[in-house]
């Protein structure tokens, strides 16, 4: 009996592959060669590393990402077309290719009660803001450990600092309370986070890093620059 050279691992994946080449092939280039994974681009692997999230919305934190900072190291994603009853944040460290956060996140009381479905930039109006964010530093505040965001979408999300719209853990975001109200408690516009995972999901994203709001939005999907980016000119957010 002639024996094949390859470990056993790399045999079921080639055995794979000839019953079901379309899903196998993939399979059995990344187990020869692993590097394959660093010239994926990059929303197919938030896709792979975030696979209950929807592709369409990571596919626009790419693009966005792409036009403001192609070298970022983390980029953290919300949903908002979720209900808060679901994880809807994800938090990526790009440069180790890890999803380092799945979680709940909590909107503004004045987007929306289980679903968040109205969004401004206006002081006071207490809805969250969608769009493209780089994040600043640390901070205590009334809510405890917190991370402020620069909003670089003009007219979308461009007040967030004046508005005080930051990441910070709140007890109104848990299981807990969902159970008890059957949604998550709503902030002032914050992006509010389980106080369990607050400081090492605020450290994760510290510091010139970036964080991506998603509705569907048409207005916003349509207008914005970052969506929009010509990719021979990525460095929008550095103006």
């Amino acid at each position: 009996m002639t024996r094949s050279l390859l470990p056993l691992p790399l045999l079921a994946a080639a055995a794979l592959l000839a019953t079901a080449p379309t899903h196998a092939d993939t399979f059995l280039a990344q187990a020869l060669h692993p590097e394959v994974l660093d010239h994926q681009p990059l929303d197919q692997r938030l896709t792979r590393l975030a696979p209950a999230a929807d592709p369409r919305v990571l596919s626009l934190a790419a693009n966005a990402l792409a036009c403001a900072d192609p070298e970022a190291e983390r980029l953290a994603v919300i949903d908002y077309s979720l209900p808060s009853t679901e994880p809807r944040l994800w938090v990526f460290d790009l440069g180790r290719d890890e999803l380092m956060f799945e979680e709940l996140v909590s909107h503004g009381r004045g987007s929306g009660d289980a679903m968040a479905t109205t969004f401004s930039n206006v002081p006071e109006s207490y809805q969250s803001s969608l769009g493209l964010f780089r994040t600043m530093n640390t901070y205590y505040g009334r809510n405890g450990y917190s991370l402020r965001l620069e909003g670089l979408e003009t007219g979308i999300n461009d007040l967030a600092y004046q508005r005080a719209i930051v990441i910070h853990g709140a007890d109104y975001v848990s299981e807990s309370f969902i159970e008890q109200t059957g949604r998550l408690g709503r902030s002032h516009g914050c992006p509010a986070v389980r106080q369990e995972v607050t400081y090492p999901l605020i450290d994760s994203i510290k510091e010139e890093q970036y964080l991506f709001v998603y509705y569907p939005d048409q207005e916003w999907l349509e207008g914005s620059a970052y969506l929009a980016c010509d990719r021979d000119d990525r460095q929008l957010a550095m103006r």
